[in-house]
């Protein structure tokens, strides 16, 4: 795993190697062990490289044979060594032993066709120094990112918004609209960020770019069935075809010349991903997990179980209020977005752990919900759905309160305050996204705590009619479930799940983590599955439960979904809180930064103070904090790294003269 940055000048002016060498000195944890930075006349790309295939010559920026061809790359194709073969077949030799070559080569003799034979998760960037064009992609799903900007006739990308602002090319300004976005669906919709003029390559997307032109096209996406096309509906085969499919993807993730450990939860997923990795493996496995002080969150009992089960050398850590206020500055940093909730802070104290104990590789099962049908956003509109057909039914409501077990506040209301709760247009299930309307409902409230200023300059703006323009034109012939898969994935897992709280936390520390249940081929079978096979009545992924069953405690099979969470207010008003909490909850620095409305803010932090909050009030708070601490670190002070970048290894194109 690495860290890419470039700058293509479009008017011919000359790259300098210091502009490079700033803009990989912001991200160089995520490349600690070499850097690399290659100049053309009018173009500089770099690299700095977390070392995990191919230690002894997978050096970047790496060319082909004659020189034409250079790459910057971040990430890992797994089926490299099938993907080598292949072109070896044909007549290609290779120079190392990396899949970096692979990708050139395949490059060299598919163009962007290239893309549709990698399985991986990637973000790369491919200059072909004979015709002057720069050719940028990125995974099918988003699992690395890739940004860029376009400046004054330069083309600026790095693998985090940092880089580009090292640049010094691009004036950091806060997105309004981006801003709002999150406040809606707890991210961005790509190809928007929470920086002016600074955008992403979406998932599944390529960019080429030349003097003349940047043109930015979709290569894959993800797809379901309509109701009249044909699904897979027998259990037995459904489970022989999903074990051949996660052993492979397994199989093909453990692939490494450093040692792969696991993450583990307590919950089916992880537990599921580890029995694998003893199947294919048989090693002696380091699994990691974090447990937290406050019992209403912790899982360190299943975690326990599940690790003494499947006999891993298991380490686990304790997470407390304290570590979450202490560490959230320095998440907010590496998200380069504000968060909703404190549950990114323990997935970067369980990297850091991870990384201390000299692991550079973990697999982890996310995925596995949000293409198995485990959230219980899938359950909450299946209920809501029944109960819109009788709305004045005392007891269907009722329903809802199984599905929340962890919000106390539920537990005892009646119908009439469920209905409150979770009536929220309950009767337009013909809306494309009838299953997410009530959760963007709830967040986009916190939208009225931004300044007046931004909210009538973003008056017009609906963030809903940005949705509708991203859905297939056959999304309305989907089932219900698969459209509700398609919102989750492709919008929160991409956006928030993969970024946030998984590659940003974990690189973070230099630690790179692997997904099976998103291998596009599981992800593409998925898809074709009845959704009876996914959610059986409001049993949770039941393919992945009769498949597993046996293999892993029957108490973690049996267990209901518990939403992963960590503590909001209890963390943010301890009594010894952190001194930056109340410095940028401040009427002095709210009216400073010019984000939010100072008199409701001052009611927030009240109604909290009072142990009044609701989950609601709990999300405002993080997102405030999270929105502060954003323009504090980016905006009114400009990120400056440390880190020394003289053992650049600096390749300069022959044809250009020093």
């Amino acid at each position: 795993m690495c860290g890419i940055a470039g700058i293509y000048n479009l008017n011919q002016k000359p790259v300098t190697p210091d502009v490079i060498k700033n803009m990989l000195s912001e991200i160089r944890y995520r490349g600690p062990d070499e850097s690399g930075i290659f100049i053309d006349r009018n173009l500089g790309i770099g690299n700095v490289r977390l070392s995990i295939i191919d230690l002894v010559t997978g050096q970047q920026p790496m060319s082909d044979p004659d020189n034409s061809l250079w790459i910057v790359y971040n990430g890992e194709v797994f089926n490299y060594i099938e993907l080598r073969e292949e072109l070896a077949k044909k007549g290609i030799p290779f120079r190392t032993d990396s899949d970096t070559e692979v990708i050139l080569q395949y490059y060299k003799f598919y163009g962007e066709k290239c893309l549709d034979y990698f399985n991986g998760q990637f973000a790369f960037a491919i200059w072909d120094s004979r015709n002057e064009s720069l050719f940028l992609a990125r995974d099918r799903v988003g699992i690395r990112p890739l940004f860029y900007s376009l400046q004054n006739n330069q083309f600026i990308f790095g693998s985090e918004i940092k880089a580009i602002l090292a640049s010094h090319q691009v004036k950091t300004k806060l997105n309004h609209k981006g801003i709002l976005e999150v406040f809606y669906f707890w991210t961005t919709l790509s190809p928007t960020t929470c920086f002016e003029g600074i955008f992403e390559i979406p998932p599944g997307h390529y960019l080429i770019v030349n003097k003349d032109t940047l043109t930015l096209r979709k290569y894959w996406e993800l797809r379901f069935p309509t109701q009249q096309e044909e699904l897979i509906t027998d259990l037995e085969t459904a489970k022989e075809t999903l074990d051949e499919l996660l052993t492979d993807a397994v199989r093909m993730r453990l692939r490494a010349d450093v040692p792969v450990a696991a993450y583990l939860s307590g919950g089916i997923d992880s537990s599921t991903t580890t029995y694998y990795i003893k199947k294919v493996a048989c090693q002696n496995l380091n699994t990691f997990s974090i447990g937290f002080s406050d019992k209403d969150f912790d899982e360190t009992i299943y975690q326990k179980e599940v690790a003494e089960f499947l006999d891993t050398q298991h380490y686990g850590i304790t997470c407390t209020n304290w570590d979450i206020a202490d560490n959230f500055p320095k998440v907010i940093e590496h998200t380069e977005i504000p968060v909703l909730r404190t549950a990114p802070v323990p997935m970067y104290m369980l990297s850091r752990n991870v990384r201390k104990h000299n692991i550079k590789v973990v697999i982890t099962g996310e995925g596995a919900d949000e293409m198995l049908g485990g959230y219980n956003i899938f359950k909450e509109m299946y209920i809501r759905r029944f109960w819109s057909k009788y709305p004045n039914s005392q007891y269907r409501p009722l329903l809802l309160k199984k599905l929340y077990p962890y919000i106390p506040q539920l537990q005892s209301q009646n119908h009439k305050m469920l209905k409150f709760f979770f009536g929220y247009k309950l009767n337009e299930t013909d809306s494309p996204i009838y299953s997410h309307l009530l959760r963007w409902n709830n967040s986009s409230k916190i939208s009225g705590f931004l300044h007046p200023d931004i909210r009538e300059k973003t008056r017009d703006y609906d963030p809903y009619l940005a949705v509708f323009d991203m859905l297939d034109k056959k999304f309305n012939e989907y089932h219900p479930l698969s459209k509700a898969q398609w919102l989750e994935t492709s919008i929160f897992m991409s956006g928030y799940l993969l970024s946030s709280q998984g590659d940003r936390v974990a690189m973070a520390n230099s630690v790179e983590g692997r997904y099976p249940f998103l291998d596009h081929r599981i992800m593409e079978f998925c898809s074709r599955l009845h959704p009876d096979l996914k959610l059986h009545g409001l049993n949770e992924k039941y393919l992945l439960k009769k498949l597993i069953d046996g293999k892993i405690p029957d108490s973690i099979v049996k267990r209901s979904k518990q939403a992963y969470r960590a503590p909001v207010s209890g963390s943010f008003f301890s009594k010894t809180r952190p001194a930056y909490v109340d410095e940028l909850l401040s009427e002095s620095s709210i009216k400073k930064y010019g984000l939010f409305e100072s008199s409701k803010v001052d009611i927030l932090v009240k109604k909290i103070k009072e142990n009044q909050a609701a989950e609601l009030d709990n999300m405002a708070l993080a997102a405030i904090l999270s929105t502060q601490l954003l323009y504090q670190q980016f905006v009114e002070n400009l990120p400056h790294s440390s880190y020394d970048m003289n053992d650049c290894n600096l390749i300069i194109h022959p044809t250009v003269h020093t």
